[in-house]
């Protein structure tokens, strides 16, 4: 038996979707049918969330419920899941590649000594137990297939909204083990003290299946008005890019790119984004993209399945109306 342990990341007691993506990829995984795929939720007052997991495709979850788990720690998290992973001899380890799984990933992977891939988009086992992995890399530029040296103790992030997630089985319920060793933070160097959250958009950036983004061709901040309308109308998410978020018009957890957030939605819409290379490499793996730009030489075109070269302060309003008429009729 080879078992696959999945980090089940959730925020506000609420499983992130990508945790239901990595039980997808984990399934898919598997060397034979015996094989468990085994989920880790870790954080406090979080148990009714099991279901969720069990649903998804787990066949054992471990629960770590402790008031000091609240709040994120790399070194408290780390351990507990590195822990894990050595009494379930897991052959391989799984989370997303959100902020915490990039943090996370590596320091797992340090601690049991295991080969790590970071931000993939494609997975396959090989006849003995080592992984291959698909992964951008050079900010996009090159898309490399990196193998691991040791069938044990694998540690790979996945990129959000590339998996798919496993058909839920309602009947299905999972072995569920209360993890119950006392956390110990008196060596840990750094703590989470507060989580400060402001208002941003309502649906997740790095979860959300469309995105509408604004860049500096919308000229202003108040501008926005016109992504946010459009991606109302659509349920998308609001992207910006760095030339947006470094003139002040959104605040950086809006930001799409290299140094902001990378996304994978089923369609991405560029509004006056010219498609500078880091932006492209936060965004090229989007199912479709439709780029809304004046100039016809701008670099977003190369990558886009549909452009439309054009004033966007009069496509992005006729857009928006003709969406709104196809909902009410």
């Amino acid at each position: 038996m080879s078992n696959i342990l999945v980090f089940s990341e959730q925020r506000d007691g609420k499983i992130k979707r990508v945790a239901l993506e990595a039980l997808g990829a984990a399934r898919k995984c598997r060397a034979q049918e015996t094989d468990q795929i085994v989920a880790v939720l870790i954080g406090e007052n979080i148990s009714a969330q099991t279901p969720v997991l069990s649903t998804g495709g787990a066949d054992k979850i471990y629960l770590v419920e402790n008031p000091q788990y609240s709040r994120y720690s790399s070194e408290g998290y780390g351990t507990v899941l590195s822990d894990i992973a050595k009494k379930e001899q897991a052959s391989l380890i799984l989370m997303g590649a959100t902020a915490m799984g990039k943090d996370l990933g590596p320091k797992v992977a340090a601690k049991l000594n295991g080969p790590f891939a970071g931000d993939c988009i494609a997975l396959k086992r090989q006849e003995d137990g080592t992984m291959t992995a698909t992964r951008p890399m050079y900010g996009g530029k090159v898309i490399a297939t990196v193998m691991s040296h040791s069938p044990m103790f694998q540690v790979a992030t996945l990129r959000p909204n590339v998996f798919p997630v496993n058909d839920q089985n309602k009947s299905k319920e999972a072995v569920v083990e209360q993890y119950k060793v006392p956390p110990d933070f008196s060596g840990i160097k750094a703590l989470v003290r507060e989580v400060l959250s402001t208002a941003g958009s309502k649906v997740e950036l790095t979860e959300a299946d469309i995105i509408v983004s604004g860049g500096r061709g919308l000229k202003s901040p108040e501008h926005f008005a016109l992504i946010e309308g459009l991606a109302e109308a659509l349920g998308a998410a609001v992207g910006a890019s760095r030339a947006a978020v470094d003139a002040g018009w959104k605040p950086h957890s809006y930001q799409v790119g290299l140094t902001g957030k990378t996304v994978s939605p089923s369609l991405y819409i560029a509004c006056g984004i010219s498609g500078a290379v880091q932006h492209l490499a936060g965004m090229s793996s989007s199912k479709y993209i439709v780029a809304i730009n004046k100039d016809p030489n701008a670099p977003i075109f190369k990558i886009a399945n549909y452009g439309i070269v054009g004033d966007l302060f009069e496509i992005v309003p006729l857009l928006t109306e003709e969406i709104k008429k196809m909902k009410d009729a």
